[in-house]
């Protein structure tokens, strides 16, 4: 019984401990410092865009979905056709979809040709790396998406693949 006990406190002390942490998070996540900070990120083009670096503020004015991923990560694989299609059927709407590739610019390159992705991607580097975990990715866990809204806040994060019906649903209100 005593041993009951000391599990069921441990699971309340535990879930008590997680609603601290997400409330935390999403306060962090809407913080101006750290908005500001990916607003300013020094995007590098995997190719196009004459070579010059961008940042996540030209888009200001529209949605814009920003997703981590790699070409070793199997989820993020499984989700570019879905991204593919939300990219299609958004962006003439007023929605901007980019990708940060966590990976080699040759792979990125190779599959990005392979699978005939029709939107931006960006390599990633250390900083941006930091700006993913500030804007909610702890973990570091692949595919990460962040949506912003036309005023450049974060209306949504998510960690793990999206399918294009959760994302469609997310962007529908924003557009």
């Amino acid at each position: 019984m005593l041993r009951w006990l000391q599990a069921g406190a441990f699971l309340a002390v535990a879930a008590i401990a997680g609603i601290a942490g997400y409330h935390f998070n999403q306060a962090n996540l809407r913080s101006q410092t750290t908005v500001a900070a990916a607003q300013k990120l020094m995007l590098a083009p995997l190719s196009g865009m004459n070579g010059r670096g961008q940042t996540l503020s030209q888009w200001r004015g529209k949605v814009l979905v920003v997703n981590f991923w790699a070409t070793w990560c199997a989820p993020c694989r499984e989700e570019i056709p879905a991204l593919k299609k939300i990219n299609r059927t958004y962006a003439a709407n007023g929605m901007v979809l980019v990708g940060i590739a966590i990976d080699d610019v040759a792979k990125v390159r190779e599959f990005a040709a392979e699978m005939n992705i029709g939107y931006g991607l960006f390599i990633a580097t250390a900083e941006t790396l930091g700006i993913g975990r500030d804007l909610g990715n702890q973990a570091g866990v692949l595919p990460f998406t962040v949506v912003m809204d036309r005023a450049g806040k974060v209306a949504f994060t998510h960690a793990g693949a999206l399918t294009e019906a959760s994302l469609g649903a997310v962007l529908a209100p924003l557009l």
